[in-house]
């Protein structure tokens, strides 16, 4: 049925480009600092480094880690393993060792793709530390200086091209591309296969939706290799028809709005955080911002006064993107009336997207009455990489993919109103808290955890962990810190405040009543004014 209604073109990801660059060869795709890819160079380019890796060992259907930050060759390198058929996981910089290690072992990847090092951190020793682990990892490629055994991608793209036409590793259009990151709540997240049919449609239908066209630029701040930043509609989208990608080096105000007048920015995909601080920013006061017509949110639901606001003070409209890197992807529209706009979630990119949402029971609700939301449509997923158990729990018998997350619906129009899950949203970056709380538990002076979400002005939620220690012991919320910190996960994940307690609520079945300790949280931060302390009471 996809097929013949032209959902699936079969075509790649790399043809995609192909195509754009047939077209729009001469044209510039993409924008960093001083540095402009016209659509030919980027193919060219790509297609050169492509063959290099395809001479270093790499094979169709190989798995990789990519894990470089939004700089130009994390674009080639992403294009270059679409030419060849190899299955990037996408990891975001953020993540040290608990996570990328897991990515290794689950997806036997033969291959990670790091930057040399932001700021203090340096990825070439991450690279040797999973590498002397697991000696599968046969090939490290640096956005940088490599040392050696590693290769370096600026010398590769410099060497003559390899004699190596990429061209007969074709990848089949129904075969995976590329492997995105859950936000589930199983203890680290799920690899979600993306084929290229899938994402050249996810892409496309998200670009049309917004409108995307020759005069789009758009301005990536948020990690590139995020659905939303990468394909819903993000840097996918915009080279799909025709517009330019400009990179931002940082989120400031300042980054962000000289280049938006600069570059005459149209468009910006990003997050409750960043709008936050943008709209508490005079920065933006400063700069001509003529040229911005749209701000996206995505990854967690931005308020309505805030959405006011944003259009207010930017001369902008707002977009409210809601969807998940599993699949379904909803949007405002600019048509859409002012109330859908301001208050909603949005509405299917696709015709074909189908949507219900069920009670406990497995039944329909009616319009306007909360439950779950199930999807089913071109570009959402049919299971798990590798993981049956997750399967069964995350799709109905007639093949719906369960979101996880509360909604109201009006006809097509969605309200999302939380998880149904234990998963809490920082501004976007979702974290298991059995995940974190397996960690807290290998404390010595812990008996008992629970880590729940607590509200937060700016990020929407964060981590609040409840904690029973032994009657001796001795804990605090900066020790607590520094021991999980030692267990290498990423940063975000860490709680932001420790509650030592007696004893948990239980249900009569003897589960910890969750419910009651957000309630308890939420009461006390309201006592002290949303001040949200960073220490124990």
């Amino acid at each position: 049925m996809y097929r013949a209604k032209g959902y699936w073109e079969g075509i790649t990801l790399a043809e995609m480009l192909d195509a754009s660059a047939a077209r729009w060869g001469p044209k510039t795709a993409l924008t960093a600092g001083a540095q402009n890819l016209t659509y030919a160079e980027l193919k060219a380019r790509a297609d050169h480094l492509a063959a290099e890796l395809a001479a270093s060992g790499l094979s169709p259907l190989d798995r990789v880690i990519l894990q470089i930050n939004n700089v130009p060759l994390f674009v080639l390198s992403f294009f270059a393993l679409m030419r060849i058929g190899v299955i990037p996981v996408m990891a975001l910089p953020p993540h040290r060792y608990a996570e990328v290690r897991h990515f290794v072992d689950h997806s036997q990847a033969v291959g990670y793709f790091i930057p040399d090092r932001i700021k203090d951190f340096d990825f070439r020793d991450l690279a040797q530390r999973i590498q002397g682990e697991n000696r599968a990892l046969a090939h490290v490629f640096v956005a940088g200086e490599a040392r050696p055994g590693q290769h370096s991608l600026p010398a590769l793209l410099a060497a003559p091209a390899a004699a190596i036409d990429p061209a007969r590793l074709r990848a089949d259009p129904s075969e995976v591309a590329l492997m995105l990151l859950s936000g589930g709540t199983t203890a680290l997240p799920k690899l979600i296969p993306r084929t290229h049919n899938d994402y050249v449609c996810n892409a496309k239908v998200t670009g049309e939706v917004c409108g995307f066209d020759e005069d789009t630029v758009l301005l990536a701040v948020l990690p590139m290799a995020h659905n939303y930043t990468l394909a819903s509609p993000g840097i996918l989208g915009t080279f799909a028809r025709g517009g330019r990608v400009v990179l931002a080096p940082a989120t400031d105000p300042e980054t962000v709005f000289s280049l938006v007048e600069k570059e005459r920015v149209t468009v910006i995909p990003a997050a409750v955080p960043l709008i936050t601080s943008w709209l508490n920013s005079d920065v933006p006061r400063r700069h001509d911002l003529s040229s911005l017509q749209a701000i996206q949110n995505g990854g967690a639901r931005l308020a309505p006064e805030l959405r006011q606001r944003l259009r207010e003070r930017f001369g902008c409209r707002n977009q409210e993107i809601y969807g998940t890197a599993e699949g379904l992807i909803n949007l405002t529209r600019a048509e859409d009336p002012l109330d859908v706009q301001l208050k909603s979630s949005g509405s299917p990119a696709c015709p074909d997207d189908e949507i219900k949402v069920l009670d406990e029971s497995g039944s329909e609700v009616a319009d306007g009455d909360r439950g779950e939301l199930v999807v089913r449509g071109p570009y959402t997923i049919r299971g798990y990489y590798r993981n049956p158990e997750a399967n069964k729990k995350s799709f109905t018998a007639d093949g719906f993919y369960r979101m996880g997350d509360v909604v109201r619906k009006w006809g097509r129009v969605l309200s999302a109103e939380g998880r149904k899950g234990d998963l809490i949203n920082r501004g976007g970056e979702k974290i298991s808290c059995e995940e974190v709380e397996n960690l807290i538990l290998r404390h010595p002076a812990v008996v008992g955890v629970c880590l729940v979400a607590m509200p937060d002005p700016i990020y929407g939620e964060k981590a609040c962990a409840f904690v029973i220690k032994r009657q001796e012991a001795q804990l605090d919320f900066a020790g607590l810190k520094a021991f999980l910190l030692a267990e290498d996960i990423a940063k975000f994940k860490l709680p932001e405040r420790l509650e030592v307690v007696d004893t948990f609520p239980l249900s009569p079945a003897g589960k910890i009543l969750r419910r009651k300790l957000r309630e308890a949280i939420e009461a006390k931060l309201a006592a002290e004014g949303m001040a949200a302390p960073r220490s124990a009471s």
